[in-house]
């Protein structure tokens, strides 16, 4: 029997994913995050709400590692998701990007979001 060389599908293996692809699903992850977070936001209103007691059951809550990495990673979020909402918003105002200047604003929402996130938490 003959073996036909037929192209592969594109699987991760042999497919390489481009920033820009990267970078919109982590755009949707970061919205769905931030949705999440906001959750978080009405159960710490909800704690205010409800008296001293509660609230200080939350605030002991929030000072684990858990409740600590959950900050952080929904400050990463919010930050990735407003640098890549400005990048879409000047993409969208019609400063059409080349192909390296996409890939060059990419990298740059991504170390503004880092370099954000960590002066957020150094600051507090």
């Amino acid at each position: 029997m003959t073996t036909l060389n037929r192209p592969q599908s594109p699987h991760f293996t042999i497919y390489r994913w481009p920033l820009t692809m990267v970078l919109s699903i982590l755009h949707r992850a970061a919205g769905v995050a931030l949705s999440a977070g906001f959750l978080v936001l009405m159960m710490w209103l909800l704690a205010v709400a409800t008296g001293e007691a509660d609230y200080v059951a939350f605030q002991d809550y929030m000072q684990t590692g858990f409740g600590r990495l959950a900050l952080i990673a929904w400050t990463f979020a919010f930050f990735f998701h407003l640098a890549n909402g400005i990048r879409h918003l000047v993409w969208d105002a019609g400063f059409g990007f080349e192909k390296h200047q996409t890939r060059v604003s990419g990298v740059l929402v991504i170390v503004a979001t880092v370099v954000l996130t960590l002066a957020y938490w150094l600051a507090l």
